[in-house]
């Protein structure tokens, strides 16, 4: 390969052999990071002044001259011939130069999409950590460009944000954007819920809504609700909660119905509770991500008494006294 490339910027590549190559730079990342090393080991080697540069100056500096006395018209639109050859091309250089490099420099969006039951963790282009939370999908660019860096977000996600004052960092979920230049917060944005919470473990967090134009701020261990257009701001109350992206779901003193809409998002699994009565049990505990949701539930069955009826094919679980 480096023989190919040193033969491409000597000049012996034919115009069919340059474009097979100039195309190859296109589709081999590596490739194209060795071209650009030679391009810029070329560029350098074109500025070292070369031993005969001031002896054919001169030279030439002095024919410019005796020719100009002998033909000052014929001179005159030879130089002008001469300078087009030239632009012409300085300008090819610099399309095919610019070309390389908007290919090279281009941005793709990419989307990470987590399943039902598992969790996943990403560092982005600028450092910022972002653990995903099951059934979560995470839209994001291969390195952010401008004056703010975007994502967006369906489902769960905890942001630990690497800080930047001079560029936002701002996750778009639904109607809603979540703008922070360096902090640690948790947003929740299911499709299937009908709120988006966030919630602030350090830093400033500034939640803006499209649809209301409204916006507030949040300070260390506050949360923010947004329900039916109306935000609403309130302390922290779980803070095991977050262990979610260590694999861990905890609950204190929650309702058994709260658990219920949880487990069906996390395990993508509907739940018919057919005694209203099993909603209202209060349950405190941790569980493991990876034990599942038929684990979770026989768990909690064993202080709470209740039947567990599984109908796999419909993916349904039903609750009974």
């Amino acid at each position: 390969m480096d023989e190919l490339l040193h033969k491409y910027w000597g000049g012996k590549l034919n115009a069919k052999e340059r474009a097979s190559f100039l195309l190859r730079i296109k589709e081999d990342a590596l490739l194209r990071q060795q071209f650009t090393q030679y391009q810029n080991l070329y560029a350098l080697l074109d500025l070292l002044p070369a031993p005969n540069d001031y002896i054919q100056g001169q030279e030439q500096y002095a024919h410019y001259f005796s020719e100009k006395k002998k033909k000052p018209h014929t001179l005159f639109f030879g130089l002008i011939k001469y300078a087009a050859a030239i632009l012409i091309l300085v300008l090819s250089t610099c399309w095919i130069t610019f070309t390389i490099c908007e290919h090279r420099l281009s941005v793709e969006t990419n989307t990470l999409y987590v399943p039902p039951g598992q969790r996943a963790c990403l560092t982005l282009h600028d450092g910022t950590t972002v653990w995903l939370n099951a059934r979560s999908r995470l839209t994001y660019p291969s390195r952010f460009t401008g004056d703010k860096r975007e994502v967006s977000l369906v489902g769960e996600a905890f942001f630990d944000v690497a800080k930047n004052a001079s560029s936002p960092f701002c996750v778009s979920v639904k109607d809603l954007t979540v703008k922070v230049l360096g902090t640690e917060f948790n947003v929740l944005a299911y499709p299937e819920s009908d709120y988006i919470q966030t919630s602030l473990l350090n830093g400033s967090v500034e939640v803006s809504s499209e649809k209301t134009n409204r916006k507030v701020c949040l300070s260390p261990d506050q949360e923010v609700i947004v329900r039916n257009g109306q935000m609403n701001v309130f302390p922290i109350k779980q803070h095991t909660y977050f262990l979610w992206k260590d694999g861990i779901y905890s609950f204190e003193q929650e309702k058994f119905e709260n658990i219920i809409k949880k487990l069906e998002l996390y395990y993508d699994t509907r739940i018919v509770v057919k005694n209203p009565e099993i909603l209202t049990y209060v349950y405190t505990g941790k569980f493991r991500q990876q034990d599942g949701i038929d684990e979770i539930l026989r768990l909690i069955q064993k202080i709470h008494h209740f039947k567990i009826d599984r109908d796999r094919e419909n993916n349904i679980i039903t609750l009974r006294k």
